[in-house]
This record gives C-alpha cells, sequence and structure tokens, in this order.
C-alpha cells in the first residue's frame, strides 16, 4: 500500500467531486482526487445522465456548469445539443468524460488516481486525517465527501441523515405526518440504471419473464415520443424513464451496506435488462442496445457504468437546507442571511422539486412558471452552511449529501446544480488551506468574491433573471445585492441594460411567422418546415419579447429547431 500526503483530498470523481478538485487545484493547492471509475462526472457520465435538468436559462449558465456547457457547444459537439425533450442539452456521455479527464490532466496540482473506493476513515478527535483505499493511504489537512452515497461520511463517523423527514421534523408543506406504504417501499428516491438504445442495435438477452410493470409506459406519449425523450446525439437514446419505467427503488436501505448494495446493483440491473427487452419486443424489434458507449460496461457497454443516484447520505451541518427555502415568495426564493443580515448564498439552482417513487403520486409545493414559452423551476440558493458539518472540522460535502432535507433534495439533487456545489465546495477547501483555518471559519463573502471573479468559470451567488452570464454588468448586480439584500427584488429582476446574450454557433436566420397561442406558449412557421413549432427561449430579453407579442408576426429569428421536441429555441431576431 502507498502512502501519500495531500493538502487536500476529494473522495469520489463524480459530479460534484470532480468540479472540487479541479477548482481547489486551479486555486494553486496540492489535490489528490480518487475516483471509482475511469471516467469522471459521475451523474453526466459515468451514471449516464447525459441530459441535464435544471440552470438551463442563461442566467442560470454560470460557474463549472457553465463553463462545461460551452465547452461542449463550441468546440466538442458541432451538432449541437438538441436531441431530445426532457432536456435542453444532450451530448454524447464520452465527450462529457473526455472534457473532465482533460481538465483535471491540465492541472499540476492534481492527482487523479482512479479505481479505488473509500474503506477506511482515519479520526482523531474532531478532525479527519486520511482516507485508506485498496492501494493507497492518504493523509489530509481537508478531506471532501464526492461519493455518491456519502460514504465518507459514513465511514469517518460524520453526522447525517438518511431518508425521510416527517413534518414535524422542519415543518416542510409537501414532507408526510408520518410513514406510510410509499416511504416504507421507498426509503430514499429511487435510482435508475441508465442504457443507451439505437434504432437496430442488440438484441437484449431474452427471458425476463412478466412485462406487465411496463404496461403502458409510453402510452401517453407514443413510441416516438418516448424514445425522444433522452435523445442523444448519432441517433442513441438514454433510457431513464420514470413512467412504468426503469427506476428501482426497492430494498433502498440495502445501499448503506457496502456488501448490500451489490445486491441491488444486480437488481437494478436485471430490471432495467427487461425493460430493455420490453422496448426491443414492443417496438417489433427496432430499438435494442447501443454498443461500445461505456468502457467495461455491462450488456457490451450499453449500461451506463453505475446507478444514477437521486439521494445520499446527507451531511448534518450548521444548518439544514428546507423546503421552505427552496420555495418562491414571489419568483424567487427568499436569500438566506445570518443574524447580521449578510447573504450567505454560495450557489445558485433552479429545478422543480422532482421525487421518484414509483408506482406512487406524491404531491409536492408548486415551484415553477411559465417563462419562455415553456415551464421552467424557479430559483433558489444554497448556502454555504449546508456543505460543512456541525461538528467536524476539516470535512465538507460536495455531492447530493449536502445538508439539505430529504424533500429539499428532489431539487438540489440535480446534474448542473452539483458541479457548482462542487466548485463553492473545492473553493471553500482551498481559501481554508491558504487562511490556515477550518472550514466553518471563513468569511463566506470571500468565498462569495472568489467565486464571482474565478477566472475560468464564474460563477453566480444571486439568481437574477434578466442578468445573463455574458451581461457587462452581471459583476456590478452581484455584488449590489450582496451589499443591500435588502433592495433584492421579490421577482429576481435587477435594473441593469436589456442584452439579447451571444447566439450558439449552431444558431441560424430562419424567415418564418410567430403565432401567440395561449396560456403564454407560442408556434412559429418556416416555409421550409413541414409543421408549425413550439418557440422557447432561454434569454430573458427574448422571453419580454413574446410575453408582448399578442398578434402574429412575420420575423427573421434567430435559433435553432430541435426536431425531437419539436420545438424552435429562439436565440435572437435580425
Amino acid at each position: 500500500m502507498e502512502s501519500l500526503q495531500t493538502k487536500v483530498l476529494v473522495v469520489g470523481g463524480g459530479t460534484g467531486g470532480t468540479a472540487a478538485a479541479l477548482q481547489c487545484a486551479r486555486n494553486g493547492v496540492a489535490t489528490i482526487l480518487v475516483s471509482e471509475f475511469p471516467w469522471l462526472g459521475g451523474m453526466l457520465t459515468a451514471a449516464g445522465v447525459a441530459a441535464p435538468d435544471g440552470n438551463e436559462l442563461q442566467a442560470w449558465q454560470t460557474g463549472l456548469w457553465g463553463a462545461f456547457l460551452r465547452e461542449l457547444q463550441w468546440r466538442h459537439q458541432q451538432d449541437g445539443l438538441d436531441h431530445s425533450w426532457v432536456s435542453m442539452f444532450t451530448f454524447d456521455p464520452r465527450i462529457g468524460a473526455q472534457i473532465f479527464a482533460d481538465w483535471v490532466k491540465a492541472e499540476k496540482n492534481l492527482t487523479w488516481i482512479a479505481g479505488q473506493v473509500p474503506l477506511e476513515v482515519k479520526r482523531q478527535g474532531d478532525r479527519l486525517t486520511g482516507v485508506r483505499f485498496k492501494n493507497y493511504q492518504i493523509a489530509a489537512d481537508i478531506i471532501l465527501d464526492g461519493t455518491e452515497l456519502g460514504d465518507v461520511l459514513a465511514l469517518g463517523d460524520v453526522p447525517h441523515r438518511w431518508g425521510w423527514d416527517w413534518s414535524e421534523n422542519f415543518q416542510e408543506p409537501s414532507a408526510p405526518a408520518m410513514s406510510n406504504e410509499m416511504t416504507a417501499m421507498y426509503p430514499v428516491q429511487s435510482p435508475t440504471w441508465v442504457f443507451y438504445l439505437q434504432k437496430h442495435g442488440l438484441q437484449p438477452s431474452p427471458g425476463h419473464g412478466d412485462f406487465s410493470i411496463f404496461q403502458g409506459a409510453w402510452e401517453k406519449y407514443g413510441l416516438d415520443a418516448f424514445m425522444n425523450y433522452g435523445g442523444l446525439p448519432k441517433g442513441q437514446y438514454m433510457i431513464n424513464w420514470p413512467l412504468a419505467g426503469n427506476d428501482y427503488g426497492l430494498g433502498g436501505d440495502r445501499l448503506l451496506d457496502p456488501q448490500q448494495r451489490l445486491d441491488f446493483y444486480r437488481e437494478a440491473q436485471a430490471h432495467s435488462l427487461a425493460f430493455a427487452d420490453y422496448i426491443y419486443q414492443e417496438s417489433g424489434r427496432e430499438y435494442g442496445l447501443a454498443p461500445d458507449v461505456f468502457p467495461h460496461g455491462l450488456q457490451g457497454g450499453s449500461f451506463a457504468l453505475m446507478p444514477y443516484f437521486r439521494e445520499s447520505r446527507r451531511l448534518i451541518g450548521t444548518e439544514t437546507l428546507t423546503e421552505q427555502q427552496i420555495l418562491p415568495n414571489g419568483t424567487v426564493a427568499l436569500l438566506p442571511l445570518n443574524a447580521a443580515g449578510e447573504v450567505q448564498a454560495i450557489i445558485v439552482g433552479n429545478y422543480a422539486n422532482d421525487h421518484h417513487y414509483p408506482g406512487f403520486e406524491f404531491p409536492l409545493a408548486p415551484k415553477s412558471i411559465p417563462w419562455g414559452g415553456r415551464w421552467t423551476g424557479t430559483p433558489f440558493t444554497i448556502p454555504y452552511t449546508a456543505l460543512y458539518s456541525a461538528t467536524v472540522e476539516n470535512c465538507l460535502a460536495c455531492e447530493k449529501n449536502i445538508a439539505v432535507s430529504h424533500m429539499a433534495n428532489g431539487a438540489t439533487r440535480l446534474q448542473p446544480l452539483v458541479l457548482n456545489i462542487g466548485q463553492a465546495a473545492g473553493q471553500a477547501a482551498a481559501l481554508a488551506i491558504q487562511n490556515q483555518c477550518g472550514p466553518k471559519d471563513l468569511d463566506v463573502r470571500a468565498i462569495q468574491e472568489k467565486l464571482l471573479t474565478d477566472p475560468f468559470a464564474p460563477a453566480a451567488v444571486i439568481p437574477l433573471y434578466n442578468l445573463a452570464w455574458d451581461h457587462p454588468e452581471w459583476l456590478q448586480w452581484q455584488r449590489f445585492y450582496l451589499d443591500h439584500p435588502d433592495q433584492y427584488p421579490d421577482n429576481g429582476l435587477c435594473n441593469c441594460e436589456p442584452l439579447v446574450s451571444r447566439p450558439t454557433p449552431q444558431a441560424k436566420a430562419h424567415n418564418g411567422e410567430i403565432f401567440p397561442t395561449g396560456d403564454r406558449t407560442f408556434v412559429i412557421t418556416f416555409p421550409d418546415y413541414p409543421d408549425p413549432l413550439q418557440v422557447v427561449t432561454l434569454d430573458f430579453s427574448l422571453h419580454q419579447w413574446l410575453e408582448n407579442l399578442h398578434t402574429p408576426k412575420k420575423i427573421q429569428a434567430i435559433g435553432r429547431v430541435n426536431s425531437a421536441a419539436p420545438w424552435f429555441v429562439l436565440e435572437g431576431l435580425a
């Protein structure tokens, strides 16, 4: 066993762990990143969820999430990201994994070790001192848990929660009062073992028995729309389907035990394989497995390297982010303030609260609004207090394992947000090393300022709908509301000059006629396109233009056609 020493150790090469290690190393701090798989990126790559949810509006495309998105759009995926209707951005996970690998390899202060999982966490008093893996013993001044299930928290006896919180715990509007059939069956949100299909792909191994649990999976949508839900480049399809599909969460408590976890994995894989076979048979053998997508993968590389986990052990921090704090007060959530009235926000998210319990309807307090011709989640922020332990001095969480309630986790668990959680955690770790203090002793404003002025991926900490990442007044207004939180408007709009963001390289000019169709939706017709297309936009100025459109209008529209949705993404007006 090789013994190593570092300033910062990040355990887990998932979405948040990769981001944390990058941010820490880019700040000049010696960092070791240890991953289980040969791919970095977790949910976005190894779990196969190359159709990210949330943080889709221009204003929320900041930080490492924005940098990753633009790397895809401008450098690596020239055919664009418009292939599905579940996400505004879908990509080849092999490309995503390569982007993360290239970023990591470029950092001289970052060492990446793959193929290792934590087996033991060393602790002295209120500090973690190191982590033992199969082939390494690594000591570190600060340790970040970037594992998918919060394994470092458990191994290090760092106080944490697992599973449901009842309404008496945090008085959350959507939390159940007590255990019921659903909560007993699903102690946490159901994971999904994602797999990829393509036309005329490989036949799944037969013999999966009763297909009745999948009956009607796409009845509401039709087969073509079902496949396009997770459409990807090169004619492939991500299957991550919640309706009588491949979510699998029975016996979720087994995930807490390393050996029982393997049994759960086998069952989840078998469930997804049965669904793949069902699709193959019901489509008349049109859709089969897509081979050679994932390295060393199941079923010829068509199955993801790991499950898509929606929930983890969750840190007990000095405060817990609850459902009330992510719900809108107007069209934005309230900013988190400390006793002195200072803003504690370091990450912006917006996804609609989304929970997965197959076979059950679970109503949630609404947090979505019509915007830009479609529905979008209202924004909220995560305070720094959700990232560090209340009792362990040198431990930070940087994945789905932050200090959130079970209910709030439904909105904080998404891939773009977790990338920026990792970035903020890595920034905090770097500052703690540089200031020779514990993470909980940091000045939050120092973290905010470093994130806002990051030379590679500046990250917003204040949600403002009309302040896109490339607006020349972006930094000015971010700082203004940090200094004057009492003036933060409940509509999330600052008094900046209107600006249409630069179009993506895939945008083209189209002559057509646009029509309002009621309920704040719009369609556009083009002479060279057979059917009307729904119009959507991610740009605030164009959203405003659509809101003021009351009669049909002939325009030259700049944007992209997504035939899978089908919709037209409006990026400009000539």
